[in-house]
């Protein structure tokens, strides 16, 4: 019995060995030689079933789609097969000959791996050949996707509150995301141009966006709010809200083969550009009709309260007056009320104070207005109201607010007491006239004659000559520094340091405040400025693929070049994907790195 069980598990040993060996994994491509920017397709085929496929490095290359698995089988005379085939488009970045190492896959617990391939990147791609040109799926029917249905399962929306307004009047945009797909990952490619308007950004206190359903056209939708902004439209006529563009890669199902419906589920990432539609906003000049003198530009609904510290003081003292304005409408732009005090009172610029609200349902809160006045002589003076003009969209009108009186009685002061003299262009800044003006001097002075031995001494010479010989080095030393100055693209590229310092400073206060979007928002400015100008690309042209290419160009190495990426793509999830587990911690610490590396390799 034992000899039989030996025998019989040595033949199942050697029947799976021999059938494994029959298995293979071979790769191919659809080109050997490309051009730079020119995409082509990798494939690995496995002539039977396996799992745990492993790619291999395609740093070399940008990965455009992939992996694309699907799975096949054919029945010939009774006699069936399946084959598994992993497949990618890849397109080349730069010239020079690379090798796509071998992939390895797991086959009744043994590892096959694949041949490794060789692709000459020689000389720039032709225009029709370019990514951008071509589907992001591969041309096989029955394996790619269509992604002109995306249009209808994927868009983005911008919804205003109102498109007829008068000019200064607060209007909501707010830029919903549409979709019936999954979302791998996002890229803004463009905010929108406000051209005409005057904005403010909605930033929300949940750094994730929250998603909802939605019925739109009769087809029901996951729904979620990527972008809000306040618009004060800054003048009449027709104004444009330009779109909000971005790029989403999108994990679409491929169709099923012919002989055999998937059972693992393929999929394949297409990159998919969307674009929100242009609205146009008509904005109404504010009527001449009824308008007062002294309105200032204040268009909302207000409310006014004023009042001072002090009913009773000494002459030379000082008073606080305070005219707060209180309400929704364009608060920013407020300015300060004209005050008549009487004609013995000293009047200084009023310092503003702004606890305004920025949320889903406009700006609103108060802007307070302080006032320094200081009476110079005893008496009972008046103050008299101070008044408030602003338009109500509502009601279409002109709205006058009347503020109040106050009696203020001003005491005999001491004239001993020195008298305060304030900055107007900051109040913090107190001088005393006693101390700043010097009186004439009556006492004899206190004057000597020199020896004289200094004249025609060495020094005396030295002296003489320093004035020339610092004119001749001021002279050359402003050759010099026009000379350092004259190339632009040099100054930015040394300033660039800097100004990220500065944003990842920002960045470090807003995590410290625990403001997340603010705080991944710093991040993105400050990376995409430094790298615009240490590399010198336009803003126009900064992307992923432009500032690799240029990064490599410099002999910055990939893992660096991973970071970066890697570090931006938490950026703008944290921004716009309902992501939670990113730590900003660590994207401001790789943020650090990446400067630091690029500073020391550059």
């Amino acid at each position: 019995m034992k000899k039989r069980l030996y025998i019989l598990s040595f033949l199942l040993l050697w029947t799976t060995l021999l059938f494994a060996s029959d298995i293979k994994l071979v790769a191919s491509v659809s080109k050997n030689q490309v051009g730079v920017g020119e995409q082509f397709e990798i494939d690995f085929t496995l002539n039977g079933v396996g799992n745990r496929f492993t790619p291999p490095d395609f740093s070399a290359f940008q990965i455009l789609a992939g992996p694309n698995e699907s799975t096949s089988a054919t029945i010939i005379n009774g006699s069936s097969s399946i084959s598994t085939s992993y497949g990618y488009i890849l397109s080349a970045t730069k010239e020079g000959t690379f090798t796509i190492t071998a992939a390895a896959i797991v086959v009744n617990g043994h590892t096959l791996t694949s041949n490794s391939i060789k692709i000459k990147v020689q000389g720039q791609a032709p225009p029709q050949q370019k990514p951008q040109q071509q589907a992001a799926a591969p041309p096989d029917d029955n394996t790619s996707v269509n992604t002109k249905d995306l249009s209808k399962s994927l868009f983005i929306k911008a919804n205003v509150s109102k498109t007829r307004v008068y000019t200064g009047e607060q209007i909501t945009v707010r830029y919903k995301l549409y979709t019936r797909v999954d979302l791998i990952a996002n890229q803004l490619d463009k905010a929108p141009d406000l051209n005409g308007f005057w904005s403010q950004d909605v930033v929300s206190k949940n750094p994730n966006a929250a998603w909802t359903t939605e019925t739109y056209n009769g087809a029901r939708y996951t729904v979620a709010t990527i972008k809000q902004t306040i618009l004060f439209p800054q003048h009449s006529g027709d104004l444009t809200i330009d779109p909000l563009a971005m790029t989403f890669v999108v994990r679409m199902q491929l169709p099923a083969r012919k002989f055999l419906v998937n059972p693992y589920g393929n999929f394949q990432d297409v990159k998919y550009q969307v674009k929100s539609l242009p609205v146009i906003i008509h904005a109404a000049p504010l009527p001449l009709a009824g308008k007062p003198a002294d309105f200032s530009g204040a268009v909302g609904s207000f409310s006014v309260y004023t009042d001072v510290d002090k009913k009773e003081l000494k002459a030379n003292e000082t008073i606080n007056y305070t005219f707060e304005v209180k309400g929704s409408g364009n608060l920013n732009l407020i300015n300060a009320p004209k005050i008549t005090p009487p004609v013995d009172f000293e009047k200084y610029d009023p310092k503003t104070t702004d606890r305004i609200t920025v949320d889903s349902n406009g700006i609103s809160g108060s802007r307070l207005f302080s006032y320094l006045l200081i009476p110079r002589h005893q008496g009972n003076y008046k103050l008299d109201p101070a008044k408030f003009t602003y338009f109500d969209p509502a009601a279409k009108r002109y709205i006058t607010l009347p503020a109040n009186a106050f009696n203020i009685k001003v005491n005999k002061g001491d004239m001993q007491v020195n008298v305060p003299v304030f900055n107007s262009a900051d109040q913090q800044d107190i001088k005393m006239l006693g101390n700043d003006i010097r009186y004439i001097k009556t006492s004899p002075a206190d004057l000597y004659k020199g020896s004289g031995e200094f004249y025609n001494s060495a020094l005396y010479y030295m002296l003489m000559l320093l004035g020339p010989l610092s004119f001749v080095a001021a002279f050359f030393y402003r050759r010099w520094k026009t000379r350092y100055n004259s190339d632009l693209v040099l100054v930015k590229s040394r300033k660039a340091g800097k100004i990220a310092a500065k944003h990842l400073a920002a960045a470090n206060k807003e995590l410290a405040a625990g403001n997340k979007v603010a705080f991944f928002d710093a991040i993105a400015k400050g990376l995409y400025g430094y790298l615009s100008d240490k590399l010198d690309i336009p803003f126009a042209d900064l992307n992923k693929e432009n500032i690799a290419d240029s990064l490599k160009a410099r002999s910055v190495g990939d893992p660096v070049i991973q970071q970066l990426n890697d570090t931006l793509d938490s950026c703008e999830m944290a921004r716009f994907a309902p992501v939670s587990a990113i730590s900003q911690q660590q994207v401001f610490e790789n943020a650090k790195n990446i400067i630091n590396e690029i500073e020391d390799k550059l």
